[in-house]
């Protein structure tokens, strides 16, 4: 293993790029099936999409809660009694694309038909399943689409077991091709049969012994998948409702882990043959190559090299049904396979990771956006685990602790492995242990910030025999979210927010959008700044009008005994804010020894009810008692951002039902506030999208600042007349240098302590302050320089005419 070629980074992206690059292709040809298949009178590019109409219904098909377009659409019915049957299966091979109460939207795609197969879904079962399910005959094109998809993907594995890698599969034709290759069978290492028995080996069978081929394939069985996984492929006659087993929704761990445990083996068998380990990143290129994209999977039970993390759950440490779910598709063959868990903020995530890695029991490298999230990760480690405290360690800019020379739990940032520059002494001597060290398991918190170009050499930089990305929100505004599925591995399970919010597990949010109408001398500033965007996104944010609505609904929830946090992006208008409400605020420049004391009181206590955030609060700040977000000002149309925002508030509260009748009652409360006829209003419907998708409504409230001018006037607000708005305009006019000022710093301490907040800092928008003669003509950074030269040569013409 010591042999093993350093991952190129920039090799490895190229390699994903060209599998990314296919997957549009298949797609494509997909689309252009359906438009050629409309009818000639039906115009393609119609406004009103495709016209799928004339579809053949089955004749029973009142029984079926599916309908499968030709184009790969498929919607399902919430309400039908095989709901809860269909609902695990689709999930399993398409993606979500809006789910609200009634009818959900799933979309056939390469990446989720190869997650499919990923988890041992055959291509045949795909197509019989989704056949039985549907209410139509499904279309041939679709058919077709998903053995396209699927018909080399998933049929060859690269698996670590032993500590020594082998490429696997089902089919010893895929072995042939891939070994026509010269590269790949100059990597092949060919063992005499007497060597295959026994430890050599690696005791491929349960009966401790291995046995070849004709052709010198090792022959061995295959491990079954766990029932979890296979049961909805089979009939969907008799629906049960999984989350009816138990009401708490929480099973004891010992449950998921016998199963894991007791996996018995079938009778199917597979081949494989053994690579040098120098010239693993060889053969996986020239898989791509063949178009034999190579699944990697670690046999982490016979992994007999590297050393195991004394590390156990403790006994009240419980997962829930969907957390064992997400669990079975990555330990389904009692291997670990690389991949992606989307669960909604509050649903666990930390849990679900941490579960994963007591079961790889090797060393473990938990990476996360920043250091608060670090500690919160370590603390995480320790309440729900017994592993021993110089067993893990933290590696941030602050805290560089040694790492155990055996095995251990390390927490870090991305930051601190990506980054190129020059580093102390102490710092590259850690930094030196990790990329020497053999990782058994990667986590990867908040695993949409990957793709970012800083952050691809993460994955390069640590071995790792596993990658487990967490997320709730797989989204991204540059559209580099399907380069995950080769950098990281595929989308192994998503969970639904709305299923999670019915049986108890997610707080019920009332989603509200207040219309905030610009003042006259406000809109009339804002009219005039065309150019001047910077000026434009404060005078709608500092709208006098939400001013006073903001302090309205703070009076409102605070009589009411609520936890309310403010969210400004502007670190100008943040600071107006707090000083106006006389509450507590966080912001990038903020202590962390501040920090964690204003934090400490808003949990535990009734002192401190409101506090406001910038951005930094986005991610990785635990608030479990907050039921209250009153969103000021937002990244303009970032759908990430909205669903990060709301997280902050989703986690159950102590009166939260679990009978499955939480969606009748509101215990928490998301407003964003809009100045109209602003640009703002585009961005918030922008922004919405993504929560839409996931069944949430938003409620539009448009006289809600009327009932707030009057409170305003009545109690003495601080912005309570028109002289008061005329003198907020004249200094928001005569500050925009020192606001200027101000966001600047708060974006530089956002890049050095959080590094998704970085990509958010770098994205927004930039004004030259224009003080020099330089910035005002555009030349910033070109230099005078005087240089000798000769006689200038002139045009014969013009020499002529000289002469003359």
């Amino acid at each position: 293993m010591s042999g093993e070629v350093p991952i190129d980074a920039d090799e490895e992206y190229a390699n994903a790029i060209k599998l990314v690059q296919r997957a549009s292709n298949r797609e494509a040809l997909l689309l252009s099936a359906t438009i050629r298949s409309t009818s000639p009178s039906e115009s393609p590019a119609s406004e009103t999409g495709a016209d799928f109409s004339n579809l053949t219904l089955k004749p029973d098909h009142c029984a079926r809660p599916c309908w499968t377009c030709p184009d790969g659409t498929i919607y399902l019915e919430a309400f039908h009694s095989l709901y809860n049957s269909a609902y695990d299966f689709l999930v399993a091979i398409a993606e979500p694309v809006a789910r609200p109460e009634f009818l959900h939207e799933y979309r056939l795609t390469p990446y989720s038909l190869y997650a499919a197969v990923a988890t041992n879904i055959t291509t045949e079962s795909i197509i019989r399943v989704l056949n039985r399910l549907s209410k139509n005959v499904l279309p041939e094109g679709v058919a077709k689409f998903i053995r396209e998809c699927t018909k080399r993907y998933g049929k060859a594995k690269l698996v670590l077991k032993h500590n020594k890698f082998y490429v696997e599969s089902e089919y010893p034709e895929v072995l042939r091709d891939l070994l026509r290759d010269p590269e790949i069978s100059q990597a092949r290492v060919i063992e005499e049969a007497a060597s295959i028995d026994g430890d050599s080996a690696g005791e491929f069978t349960s009966k401790g012994m291995a046995t070849t081929d004709k052709e010198g394939f090792i022959v061995n069985e295959k491990a079954i998948e766990m029932e979890e996984n296979l049961k909805i492929l089979r009939g969907t006659d008799g629906d049960t409702d999984d989350e009816d087993e138990d009401i708490d929704g929480d099973h004891q761990t010992d449950g998921f882990m016998q199963r894991l445990n007791n996996d018995k083996q079938s009778k199917m068998t597979t081949v494989a043959f053994q690579i040098r380990a120098e010239q693993v990143e060889i053969v996986k290129k020239q898989a791509i190559e063949l178009d034999y994209p190579l699944m990697e999977e670690y046999d982490f039970r016979n992994d007999n090299v590297n050393p195991n993390v004394p590390m156990d759950l403790k006994p009240h440490a419980k997962i829930r049904r969907y957390q064992e779910r997400s669990l079975a598709k990555m330990f389904g063959n009692g291997r670990a396979r690389s991949g992606i868990i989307v669960l909604p903020c509050g649903a666990g995530k930390t849990l679900t990771g941490v579960t994963a890695a007591q079961t790889i029991k090797k060393s473990v490298i938990c990476l996360c956006t920043n250091a608060v999230s670090v500690l919160q990760w370590k603390y995480q480690f320790q309440l729900w685990t017994n592993i021993p405290d110089e067993r893990i360690s933290c590696f941030t800019s602050d805290k560089k602790e040694a790492l155990h020379p055996e095995s251990c739990v390390l927490v870090t940032t991305y930051t601190m492995i990506s980054y190129g520059g020059r580093r102390s002494d102490k710092s590259k001597e850690v930094m030196d242990m990790i990329s020497s060290r053999e990782w058994g398991l990667m986590l990867l918190d908040e695993v949409h910030v990957v793709p970012a170009k800083m952050f691809r050499r993460v994955v390069g930089n640590v071995k790792a025999h596993c990658r487990l990305g967490l997320t709730a929100t797989l989204v991204r505004e540059d559209d580099l979210i399907s380069d995950l599925n080769f950098l990281i591995g595929p989308k192994l399970y998503e969970a639904n927010w709305m299923d999670l919010t019915a049986a108890g597990y997610l707080a019920n949010v009332q989603c509200v959008e207040v219309w905030c109408p610009m003042t006259g001398p406000f809109m009339g500033e804002y009219l005039k700044a065309n150019t001047n965007a910077r000026l434009k996104q404060l005078l709608y944010v500092m709208n006098p009008t939400k001013l006073r609505t903001v302090q309205y609904l703070v009076n409102f929830h605070e009589a009411r005994g609520d936890k309310i946090i403010v969210f400004s992006d502007l670190v100008y208008s943040l600071k107006l804010y707090a000083d106006m409400l006389k509450k507590p605020l966080i912001y990038g420049e903020t202590p962390e020894k501040e920090r964690q004391a204003i934090l400490g009181i808003f949990r535990s206590t009734n002192t401190v009810s409101t506090i406001c955030l910038s951005k930094v609060g986005d991610t990785s700040i635990d608030l479990p008692e907050a039921n209250v977000v009153i969103q000021v000002s937002s990244h303009f149309g970032s759908r990430r951002q909205e669903a990060q925002r709301l997280g902050r508030i989703l986690r159950p509260k102590s009166y939260t039902q679990t009978n499955g009748t939480n969606r009748s009652s509101f215990n928490a409360f998301f407003y964003t506030l809009v100045s109209t006829d602003t640009q703002e209003m585009f961005y918030s419907a922008k922004r919405q999208q993504y929560l839409i998708d996931q069944g949430y409504t938003f409620k539009i409230v448009t006289n809600l600042t009327e009932l707030c001018d009057a409170e305003a006037r009545i109690n003495g607000f601080a912005y309570a007349t028109p002289e008061d708005d005329k003198k907020l305009l004249q200094t928001l006019l005569m500050s925009d240098t020192e606001m200027e000022k101000e966001q600047r710093a708060e974006d530089t301490a956002i890049r050095k302590n959080n590094a998704d907040g970085a990509a958010l800092a770098d994205a927004s928008i930039k004004r030259t302050a224009g003080s020099t003669m330089a910035q005002l003509s555009g030349g910033t950074g070109m230099r005078y320089k005087e240089i000798g030269v000769g006689p200038t040569k002139r045009h014969p013409l013009f020499a002529k005419r000289r002469r003359q």
